[in-house]
């Protein structure tokens, strides 16, 4: 389903590059969150229920599975800085 890296494995500039990407796709992330939330609104708005619902629930887990990438990078850069 998703693909989710193994950051023990990478070194600290790999670790480094992977957190610039994703810091620059937060943004990006944000806006196509936006987009599918206002898309639920306006299909609420319209006597909708069904549609709204699943783009919601779309939208929250996007969110939480950037965030658990995030922490997980995070997470593995402290370790490596806490052994040092």
């Amino acid at each position: 389903m998703l693909s989710s890296k193994d950051y023990a494995t990478m070194t600290r500039e790999e670790l480094v590059s992977e957190e610039k990407k994703i810091n620059s796709k937060k943004i990006t992330t944000a806006v196509y969150i936006g987009v599918l939330i206002g898309i639920a609104v306006y299909a609420a708005i319209n006597k909708g229920f069904l549609l709204p619902v699943i783009l919601i629930v779309i939208s929250f887990l996007i969110g939480y599975r950037n965030s658990e990438e995030i922490k997980n990078l995070q997470a593995e850069i402290n370790r490596r800085n806490t052994v040092l």
